[in-house]
């Protein structure tokens, strides 16, 4: 996997969805789709001041974000929930390994109790890795010992020998969890981590990530505003998926394909008090199994 140019310091995106997390925690339990109370920790001091010290202009703020990308925060809330009820499914059904690529600021491994028996393997960029453990050492004290860090640039480092390294055993069930990754990949290293998935994991063993369904490029499609978005924090879009998904990842070994698109989990999450919240149209999530 080769890149144009070396990513340096923390991703500012991963700090954008730590907020969306956070502010979704806040209400009220009937209301809210996902829950982090370790979400606000991974936002900036001068964030939180501001959330804090001025209210009025912190909601003015992201009203602005909202209308410039519909539904983007109802979409990352969903994906969170959908991707925790995968997990939590995953441990009941034997889960031996949950490996969490582009791991971010992500808290599963903390906040959900059933994972306290799988070993949990974090992959992301090494700056982001440095400040997660910083994070995470903060709010407990210590690293807790089913966790493993592995600091990668996943499109210049080759994942099965960072892996191999770490502990990583390629015969056990095991979940690869990709949330806001791949699209920030070129299409030849998402390519390449789905073939580390399909040979180099046990019987059983699945993947969940989300997709889009454009072209980066396609300037003229009402998406534009989050690639451009992404773009300004130093991230930008790379790949995205435009044929059919069972038909993309059957072509590269995976069976048991459940697609969810913005229908689909607008239906399972949205409903009651929460009806009215739209989504965005361009988020869809998969898991798929190993043949």
């Amino acid at each position: 996997m080769m890149a144009e140019n070396v990513k340096k310091g923390p991703s500012k995106m991963a700090e954008v969805v730590a907020l969306i997390r956070a502010e979704e925690s806040k209400k009220p339990a009937d209301k809210r789709i996902c829950y982090d109370p370790y979400a606000i920790y991974f936002t900036s001091p001068e964030m939180r001041e501001f959330m804090t010290g001025h209210p009025e202009k912190y909601k003015a703020q992201r009203e602005q974000v909202e209308r410039s990308l519909p539904g983007y925060s109802n979409s990352i809330v969903a994906r969170v929930r959908y991707f925790d009820d995968i997990v939590k499914l995953s441990v009941q059904n034997r889960l031996e390994q949950l490996v969490i690529m582009g791991a971010g600021y992500d808290t599963r491994a903390y906040r959900i109790g059933e994972l306290k028996n799988v070993h949990v393997f974090e992959i992301d960029h090494h700056d982001t890795i440095k400040v997660k453990k910083e994070k995470i050492n903060e709010i407990f004290g210590f690293i807790p010992d089913h966790v493993t860090y592995v600091p990668a640039d996943l499109e210049v480092e080759k994942l099965d020998q960072k892996l191999a390294e770490s502990g990583y055993d390629k015969t056990k069930r095991t979940l690869f969890l990709m949330e806001g990754l791949i699209y920030y990949l070129p299409h030849e290293a998402v390519d390449e981590l789905l073939s580390f998935i399909v040979h180099s994991s046990g019987k059983k063993s699945a993947v969940i990530f989300d997709y889009g369904k454009v072209k980066p490029d396609n300037n003229a499609h009402k998406g534009k505003s989050g690639y451009e978005f992404a773009k300004q924090r130093g991230e930008p879009v790379k790949s995205s998926i435009n044929e059919p998904i069972e038909k993309f990842l059957s072509e590269r070994g995976f069976h048991k394909i459940k697609n969810m698109d913005s229908e689909d989990y607008k239906k399972v999450y949205f409903y009651g008090k929460n009806a009215n919240r739209e989504v965005n149209g361009m988020a869809s999530f998969v898991y798929a199994v190993v043949e």
